[in-house]
């Protein structure tokens, strides 16, 4: 006796199939359900504890501290409630493959999204470091402001003409930076001249009297002046003080100074001598005071051949 085989129908497999799959849709409903759930009520979460850090670090720390580490903070603790969520929606899932899957996935977003992450990872360390506040005065990258605040992304300054400047934190956090409010004061200096006939100690004193006498000149550290060179025409005096470091009050301060040094050494009878410029006189310059011979424009004399 022979017995045929014969393979089942391919539209009856894909049919159950589909059949297989609904029915495991169908069972899952109630899980993804309790997900969503789940993802809502952490959105919330998340959203009340970054409340709450941001309302604990703004009476502790800097306000852009506070704006983005309470951000990041919020941010975390919604990623770890979505990787939950999938927890318990696939309980085949197991936590160490969510963790490999993670890893796996963090790299290719740093690959994809280099910049975006190094700007975010210098603007964290920037505000843990602190190298300057909001408000504070810095120059970097040759562009001088005050700082209106550090965001996730990039650093933003207030020119001293009042134009908006966005830098990178990656661009901030690998410069130089200049925080010229770092102390209350910071020094000032000028070079003054004066003529070689008078007397540098007495120019020197009667100096340091009119600037400690200008107002918001600090007199600790107290004012100072040193004779710096000896120029071509001039002995130069070094002029040093201390004021409020920020840049508005530092420019009319030292406006104040000069104008004080330069009335006082009027007064004095202390000449500042401009700079003594020796002429020689060439044979084209000769030729044409004596009026003797023909100057051509570009400045040599022009010899009569007949002569």
């Amino acid at each position: 006796m022979i017995s045929l085989y014969r393979a089942d129908d391919p539209t009856d497999e894909i049919a159950d199939s589909a059949n297989g799959l609904w029915e495991s849709t169908l069972d899952a409903l109630p899980r993804v359900g309790i997900a969503v759930v789940f993802i809502l009520l952490g959105w919330l979460l998340s959203r009340g504890v970054r409340w709450v850090m941001l309302r604990y670090w703004m009476s502790r720390q800097t306000p852009s501290f506070a704006r983005v580490m309470s951000k990041v903070v919020g941010w975390v603790m919604f990623a770890v409630i979505i990787l939950l969520a999938i927890a318990v929606t696939f309980p085949s899932v197991k936590p160490v493959d969510l963790l490999a899957g993670l890893g796996f996935f963090s790299v290719a977003v740093g690959f994809a999204f280099q910049d975006i992450l190094e700007n975010t990872l210098s603007g964290i360390l920037l505000l843990f470091r602190q190298p300057f506040r909001s408000g504070d005065q810095i120059t970097v990258m040759e562009r001088s402001g005050t700082v209106a605040g550090i965001t996730i992304r990039e650093t933003r300054l207030t020119t001293f003409d009042g134009e908006l400047v966005v830098i990178p934190n990656r661009d901030v956090y690998k410069n130089v930076i200049d925080v010229h409010t770092s102390d209350d004061l910071h020094r000032i200096d000028f070079v003054v001249g004066i003529a070689y006939e008078n007397d540098a100690g007495e120019a020197t004193r009667e100096i340091v009297e009119a600037v400690a006498a200008v107002e918001n000149v600090h007199d600790s550290p107290a004012p100072q002046a040193l004779v710096e060179e000896l120029g071509v025409s001039t002995v130069d005096i070094r002029v040093m003080f201390w004021v409020d470091s920020r840049r508005a009050n530092s420019i009319q301060v030292k406006d104040a100074t000069i104008k004080a040094v330069k009335r006082r050494l009027d007064s004095a009878g202390i000449e500042m001598p401009a700079d003594i410029v020796a002429l020689q006189a060439t044979p084209s310059f000769k030729a044409a005071l004596q009026n003797d011979a023909e100057v051509t424009p570009a400045g040599s004399v022009r010899v009569d051949p007949d002569s």
